[in-house]
């Protein structure tokens, strides 16, 4: 690992599902700063300049965000001020202090329209509301002249929180049929591999711009629904697995559009953050194996 004089790291959403990974994946070297909304509120400059300049911390990873996705199209005004203002606000601060800063972007910023992997230059097109939010904040941080790097990823999920894993652990062990739609392609991304990979970008202070993580390998959400029962039911943490019947989008409204296909092309930050890529597949069973940790104590 590079020579870098990271000492101290404020992470705003530390109560979120990547500020928890975050907190628990960061390396013991660390002073760790960890902010929930109800310890600072990061649309407010005043409070974030406070915080900023009662820590002085050497890096902010932005980990807050709205990620309500449907909701966003009727809370556009909430959905701008967290994942676009906000990050503004953060960055411009830290610019004006000579602090590094990380923001996390989404694959929503893409229309989904390829059918090869996103690279870190594709043009972008949001399709709603979210992704839009999600894109400015982008814009804000780049424009921001601090020393920044935004990390787009995708399908996010841990053992803990609400995420699609949990969901579909539920509906597996309360239904014996469950529909998933299967024409809508990504990569599914373990809150803990994320943090990993925001941690080897701390340590190497070259590195700025936009980059994309997520775990390796591609499969839709019906692939994803069928492989949460498999590798739980395997694990004992489902006495019995439900069959998952494939949809398309169009059978299965929702109020925001979603990008048929988001898979993003990790090769520079596999490279770059000299973290070897792993199949998603592995890193499920790795996140249900944690939760039968934390549920059962074995």
């Amino acid at each position: 690992m590079p020579d870098n004089p990271l000492s101290k790291v404020m992470i705003s959403g530390a109560a979120g599902q990547l500020g928890s990974a975050l907190c628990l994946s960061a390396p013991p070297s660390i002073e760790l700063c960890a902010l929930s909304r109800a310890d600072c509120d990061i649309s407010d400059s005043t409070a974030v300049e406070a915080a900023l300049d009662a820590q002085r911390p050497d890096l902010l990873i932005n980990a807050a965000a709205y990620t309500a996705v449907d909701r966003a199209e009727e809370e556009s005004a909430a959905a701008f001020a967290a994942n676009a203002e906000a990050p503004g606000t953060l960055a411009r601060a830290c610019a004006a202090r000579g602090i590094r800063f990380f923001h996390v972007s989404t694959d929503f910023v893409f229309d989904g329209l390829r059918s090869s992997p996103y690279p870190e230059d594709a043009a972008t097109a949001p399709l709603g509301v979210y992704g839009e939010s999600k894109r400015a904040g982008e814009q804000a941080t780049l424009d921001s002249g601090a020393d920044c790097l935004i990390l787009r990823t995708g399908w996010v999920y841990s053992h803990d929180g609400q995420n699609f894993m949990r969901t579909m652990l539920r509906l597996h062990g309360s239904h014996d049929e469950i529909s998933v739609v299967a024409d809508q392609v990504g990569t599914p991304t373990d809150a803990l591999s994320l943090a990993g990979a925001l941690w080897a970008a701390a340590h190497r202070p070259g590195l700025s711009g936009i980059y994309h993580w997520s775990d390796a390998g591609v499969c839709s959400w019906y692939d994803f629904a069928l492989a949460i029962g498999e590798e739980a039911f395997a694990l004992g943490l489902l006495p019995k697995v439900a069959a998952v019947k494939p949809i398309r989008t169009k059978d299965y409204p929702t109020p925001a559009q979603r990008p048929a296909y988001s898979v993003l092309d990790k090769t520079r930050s596999w490279q770059d953050f000299e973290i070897p890529p792993t199949h998603w597949r592995s890193q499920l069973r790795a996140v249900l194996t944690r939760l039968k940790e934390a549920e059962h104590g074995c």
